[in-house]
């Protein structure tokens, strides 16, 4: 088995063999590219991000700077929107649902390396996946840690550490990232805290 189907499987892998380290060489450029594209060349950056991800829908939106590891690993759906500042780690696999947003400085990890330091020393590390459901908002700063299952409709407050599954409709914060309460149809009419819409078409 090759390091990168060890890589794409969860199994323990060493980076440097087997053409990894040229795989992301060639990424790390195109990404270089895409970060120094002036802000007014949309149609270049569309088309160099979706030449850099692996799957992509109809609309997306990926801020400057951006950076990842091979990119071709990273899915995206539909209405998917990354600020400024966005690292994805994506030597397992990141898959992301419809209509995401996500803030400022936020970074998903799927790789790590092993806890004991003789076998960290070894050189080998791991990928383990990151899937991210529909209508999620990840808050500036949030990490996302290896691993990890977000659910439909959840919101990840700033700042935020999240180590394990989300479970659907709710809104979670913290380090380490817990359940703070589930989000109801009364959440529907307020546009910030206790800030009611002053509008109809929301």
């Amino acid at each position: 088995m090759k390091q990168r189907e060890r890589m794409l499987a969860g199994l323990p892998y060493k980076g440097s063999l087997d053409g990894l380290r040229e795989e992301r060489m060639e990424t790390k450029l195109k990404i270089y590219d895409y970060n120094l594209l002036r802000p007014n060349e949309t149609e270049k950056m569309d088309e160099l991000i979706r030449d850099i991800l692996g799957k992509t829908d109809e609309k997306i939106t990926v801020k400057q700077p951006f950076h990842c590891d091979y990119g071709k690993n990273i899915q995206v759906g539909n209405n998917f929107f990354a600020n400024y500042n966005c690292t994805i780690l994506d030597t397992g696999r990141v898959i992301i649902g419809e209509n995401v947003k996500v803030a400022p400085n936020v970074s998903i990890y799927t790789a790590g390396h092993p806890i004991h330091p003789l076998s960290r020393n070894s050189g080998y590390e791991y990928g383990i996946e990151v899937i991210i459901g529909d209508n999620v908002w990840l808050g500036g700063s949030v990490v996302i840690n290896p691993g990890v299952k977000i659910g439909n409709n959840v919101v990840i407050g700033s700042g935020s550490v999240v180590t394990k599954d989300i479970p659907d409709n709710v809104i979670a914060a913290g380090n380490p990232c817990k359940v703070i309460r589930e989000i109801t149809e009364e959440d529907r009419k307020y546009y910030y805290k206790d800030k009611e819409f002053d509008v109809q078409d929301y």
